[in-house]
């Protein structure tokens, strides 16, 4: 006899998805859906003639509707604000939240617009200037703009990460012992860090290439905020730099495009000197946080990709390289 089994996770047909989608949203007959990307959340792409859209599955258990209709109440905020987002689009009813049943249990649907241009790895002095313009204005948007999600505390980002973590790497490795220590000294500088000289407030938590297209004028559009929350705005900042110093491998080209974010960055809002002395920490804080998630959600992945090689690299060659680059431990 055949035995049921619930899953944990699943992919949903695009060819059963576009029926719902075209009644849903009012969509031509001539509209298309395909799936561009599997992981923590599936995301499709949705085309209706000349007009382009992304539909968003969260995966079950990921997200609450509070924190769905959060994010929604973030992205419509900056959209009015004149900060350019991809931003949820409603349904013919006005509402913006679909729950579809899927074979593990009901997760939530959402449709954004689609941002203009196309992902690059590397850019311009000119495009980082004014994306440090455009985060700027975004965090003067945000700033003691409180969210009904998630707090990014230095305990929430570096104790809470290592435990998921742990299962994946041998305790006694290399990496887990940089692991443990690198966390104890930078819970330490940035418990002690003037809080008085720190903005608060509503982050992305995840800006970098991968998150951002630009089109042909050099205009760029942010999407992707499934991880805003609430903490120091300098956690964009500190994450945008590590990921910079990722791509640009020469140490002149970094600096330099360093210098351009910073500068049309503070040509808007000025950074503190404690939130500088912070932005190498809070990098590798939000990577602690990222390895974290990619453990405790590895029904969403699959161990080709998340293994031990792959977690030893990325700590060795991410987080620990941005570690001493920046003299840190010391």
């Amino acid at each position: 006899m055949p035995v049921s089994i619930p899953a944990s996770s699943s992919i949903l047909s695009s060819d059963h998805l576009l029926p719902f989608l075209r009644q849903t949203y009012r969509l031509g007959e001539s509209a298309t859906c395909r799936l561009i990307k599997a992981g923590v959340n599936h995301t499709y792409q949705i085309t209706d003639g000349e007009h382009r859209f992304v539909f968003r599955v969260y995966s079950l258990n990921w997200r609450t509707r509070t924190d769905v209709e959060e994010e929604i109440r973030l992205l419509n905020h900056l959209k009015n604000g004149g900060i350019p987002v991809s931003y949820a689009l409603p349904d013919t009813s006005g509402q913006y939240i679909q729950e579809i049943d899927a074979p593990e249990g009901m997760r939530y649907g959402v449709l954004f617009s689609q941002a203009e241009g196309q992902k690059l790895l590397t850019f311009s002095g000119d495009i980082h200037e004014q994306l440090g313009r455009t985060m700027a204005r975004l965090h003067q948007l945000t700033n003691d703009f409180p969210l009904y999600r998630v707090a990014y505390t230095t305990t929430y980002l570096l104790d809470d990460s290592l435990p998921q973590i742990a299962p994946f790497l041998p305790i006694d490795s290399p990496e887990m012992q940089f692991l443990r220590d690198a966390r104890n000294w930078l819970t330490m500088e940035l418990n002690r860090a003037d809080r008085t000289q720190i903005r608060m407030g509503a982050v992305h938590l995840d800006i970098w290439f991968d998150n951002l297209n630009i089109d042909a004028s050099g205009e760029a559009t942010l999407f992707d905020f499934d991880f805003c929350g609430n903490g120091p705005l300098a956690l964009d900042i500190g994450y945008y730099l590590m990921q910079l110093h990722s791509t640009e491998t020469d140490a002149a080209a970094f600096h330099a495009k360093r210098a351009r974010f910073l500068d049309g960055y503070e040509s808007v809002q000025p950074i503190t000197d404690e939130e500088k002395r912070m932005l190498p920490m809070l990098g590798v804080a939000i990577y602690y946080f990222y390895l974290g998630v990619q453990c405790a959600r590895f029904d969403n992945w699959s161990n080709v990709f998340l293994n031990e090689i792959h977690i030893q690299r990325l700590i060795n060659l991410r987080i620990k390289r941005w570690y001493d680059f920046n003299g840190l431990g010391r």
